[in-house]
């Protein structure tokens, strides 16, 4: 994964390596502003971050590689010796957060600092895009089972791999993914497919088929040729079952006026003594569409949530970036670095958050600080690497999800609403804003920007 970047990183590092500078630097990795249809963000991919600066090296096929680009020999010497050695503090993934608040604080030699940006620009990326996705869908269900079904449409196989963890960290109940199960311990989950129905000569011979193989877990597709059709023959097949001992667990509508479906298949299934028996339903469903099934009245117990979902369809990417914050001086002691491209401004130096809750946990606002400032609220960066090693237990995906649940509770339901939602307020210290106030004077000056 070390050559996983851009050309630019590494041409930077050559030349810091030419010039012999490589003094420590601190890089902040932020979210630079909300999108219109976002309201929080629900950091992940952390644990895929630590793991990629523990293990980063470049080997011999790498360095030939990059002969064959014209980088110098010592430079080479250098990377086929590489290992980071820096410092990382992190927000524990699965925490709700804002814009401009540090996420990831990369404490290093400047060539180690730097070279790992695109990585880690990338993983943090796709996760807390697809997390924060999942967990409005999650949030508009109230309670209602997500499964996520997206693997078909993600942009490749890491990140349909990616999809699925995020997604469960979110709230989902599990996925369709099987790899993913395998590699994270997710409950997995599958019905049919219309093929399987068309391939019988009737749709009921296929119900049939599939509750002899799978008498425990079955799922019917009811929606091929006529919903409430073939609703009447899962009911049959589900009779059938009750008489060897076992029960159908779902029946799929996947098309159609999902709200009147279901209350008409509910109607049936409830006459024929199947009250048991859940209502999934699936079919270009996200947040929005979610909300407006249950606010409708619909008699769904699950959804599948796919395509929308597992791409973040209206909002794939989040306006991630790293900054250097902050360089060590020629006296030894850090000096803040700040940037004042217009529209792009950041904050300098060494940085925490602090959230501040009321009485009964709900998040009030955040506050972004200096490191040491003294500032009311608790701290929500922690040391996660130490001289190039981990000193943070890695989390379960399960306490991940059970923490990004818990984040979703505490945030107060106004800042949640999908349409219309207020912007939750995140403050600058004192400390902060005199520091921002007295180094833009002194660059101006420098660069003769008055």
């Amino acid at each position: 994964m070390s050559m996983l970047t851009d050309l630019y990183e590494l041409t930077m590092c050559a030349s810091y390596f030419d010039h012999k500078r490589n003094e420590l630097a601190t890089f902040d990795l932020f979210i630079r502003r909300l999108p219109s249809n976002r309201t929080y963000f629900v950091f992940a991919g952390l644990e895929q971050a630590l793991i990629f600066l523990k293990k980063i090296t470049f080997n011999s096929e790498q360095i030939a590689y990059l002969r064959k680009q014209g980088f110098k020999e010592n430079f080479l010497d250098y990377l086929s010796k590489f290992r980071f050695s820096g410092e990382v503090w992190a927000v524990p993934e699965g925490t709700i957060v804002f814009p401009n608040e540090p996420l990831l604080r990369v404490t290093a030699p400047i060539i180690e600092a730097q070279i790992v940006e695109s990585f880690l620009l990338n993983t943090v990326n796709v996760q807390t895009t697809i997390a924060t996705k999942a967990s409005r869908v999650v949030d508009a269900a109230k309670g209602k089972s997500i499964i996520e079904f997206g693997l078909r449409r993600t942009h490749g196989t890491d990140a349909g791999i990616k999809a699925a963890r995020c997604s469960y960290i979110a709230g989902c109940d599990g996925t369709s993914n099987v790899l993913a199960g395998m590699k994270y311990g997710i409950p997995v989950f599958g019905t049919m497919a219309h093929s399987f129905i068309l391939f019988f000569d009737r749709e009921i011979e296929a119900f049939r088929a599939f509750a002899k193989t799978f008498p425990k877990t079955s799922t019917f597709l009811i929606d091929t040729f006529n919903d409430v059709k073939g609703a009447e023959k899962a009911a049959i097949v589900a009779k059938e079952l009750e008489k060897k001992g076992f029960r159908l667990n779902s029946v799929r509508i996947d098309s159609g006026d999902l709200v009147e479906i279901s209350r008409k298949v509910r109607a049936l299934l409830d006459e024929k003594g199947l009250n048991y028996v859940k209502i999934f339903a699936s079919g270009d469903l996200d947040e929005y569409k979610v909300e407006e099934l249950l606010s409708k009245g619909a008699k769904i117990d699950a959804f599948g949530v796919g395509t929308r979902m597992s791409t973040s369809e209206d909002r794939p990417y989040v306006d991630v970036i790293y900054k250097l914050s902050e360089k060590m001086g020629k006296n030894g002691e850090f000096v803040p670095a700040m940037k004042l491209s217009q529209g792009k401004i950041t904050f300098p130096g060494r940085k925490q958050v602090f959230r501040i809750k009321d009485k009964k946990g709900k998040f009030v606002k955040d506050i972004i600080a200096l490191h040491d400032e003294k500032v009311e609220g608790e701290p929500l960066l922690v040391k996660v690497m130490e001289k190039g090693k981990i000193v943070y237990n890695l989390p379960t995906l399960k306490k991940i999800r059970e923490t990004a649940l818990e984040n979703l509770s505490r945030l107060p339901e106004k800042y949640r609403m999908l349409r219309n939602a207020p912007l939750y307020p995140v403050e600058q210290s004192p400390g902060l804003r005199k520091m921002v106030d007295k180094l833009t004077r002194e660059l101006k000056k420098a660069e003769h920007l008055d």
